[in-house]
């Protein structure tokens, strides 16, 4: 048997007793169903993403992709998690959106820009 089949099967195992996936019990947070403590989630607000995209032409775009991944950190500070993660997702794809956007501005603008004759 294989060392990947022995892991597998202990995670199996650990999930149908229904320990898997819910923390262990070295964590920060009180979980009030086992009266452990568990550790809040990591941080996803991608603020360097949103950040670098506001270099991009698209403006609009990506000054909300900003907000939002500032109201991602908002939320976590606040201990919601499930929100901060939730806007922390649409920041993601706001960014994606504005860099996508930003680079089909600049490829436009310079064709048109070599591609008209000066008079």
């Amino acid at each position: 048997m294989s060392p990947g089949a022995a892991q597998t099967e202990k995670k199996m195992k650990q999930s149908l007793s229904g320990s898997a996936g819910h923390g262990s019990t070295d964590r920060g947070l009180a979980d009030p169903r086992l009266g452990e403590a568990q550790e809040p989630p990591p941080l996803k607000n991608y603020i360097f993403l949103t950040i670098f995209t506001c270099f991009c032409p698209a403006w609009p775009i990506n000054i909300v992709a900003l907000v939002f991944s500032m109201m991602a950190q908002s939320s976590y500070d606040e201990e919601d998690y499930d929100g901060a993660q939730r806007l922390g997702r649409k920041a993601f794809h706001m960014g994606i959106a504005s860099m996508v956007i930003g680079i089909v501005i600049i490829i436009i603008s310079t064709i048109v820009h070599f591609t008209t004759n000066a008079v």
